[in-house]
């Protein structure tokens, strides 16, 4: 049985190492340097919601997390997302489960909107966000680039107030 539960200071620890690989694996994230358990916490600490998924045995697998789309008040109730799986449990539901949980956070805590960039080529994040409701609105080309190659990014939202 999957179970969701906010995180908390005390999953610093199992986010960190589930984050970190996917910075390793290079298919998620722009992000390059790899964050410790005490950056993590910190942005625990913050007022964005974050959810972790526990397998049977109790181990955190997966985590999803927003933060702020912009620091301008006007866009105060939007908040942009991520979503990482462990990579031994991937294409197991993990996922799903950690942004359905995500979303109804984010709903309790006042956001009307998630959104996030997701790699064009990444196919798994893009047809799970599209089972939960997501809607791509568009792709931004050479959006940043990873090792040195440009990379493309497809722009995907959800309205949580529908």
């Amino acid at each position: 049985m999957i179970c969701t539960r906010a995180a908390t200071l005390d999953d610093a620890s199992s986010i960190s190492r589930i984050y970190n690989q996917g910075i390793r694996d290079r298919v998620a994230t722009f992000e390059t340097r790899e964050r410790s358990e005490a950056e993590v916490r910190e942005r625990l600490n913050g007022p964005h919601p974050a959810v972790v998924v526990v397998d049977e045995a109790g181990e955190v697998v997966a985590f999803a997390w927003s933060g702020p789309y912009s620091d301008r008040p006007a866009y105060a109730t939007i908040g942009d997302h991520g979503v990482y799986v462990a990579r031994e449990v991937r294409g197991q539901g993990y996922g799903e489960a950690a942004l359905r949980a995500l979303m109804n956070a984010a709903r309790e805590a006042g956001l009307h909107k998630l959104t996030s960039r997701i790699f064009t080529d990444n196919a798994a994040s893009r047809r799970l966000h599209l089972r939960c409701g997501f809607r791509e609105v568009g792709v931004h080309l050479r959006h940043a680039r990873l090792d040195g190659e440009w990379r493309d990014v497809v722009i995907v939202e959800a309205l949580l107030d529908e």
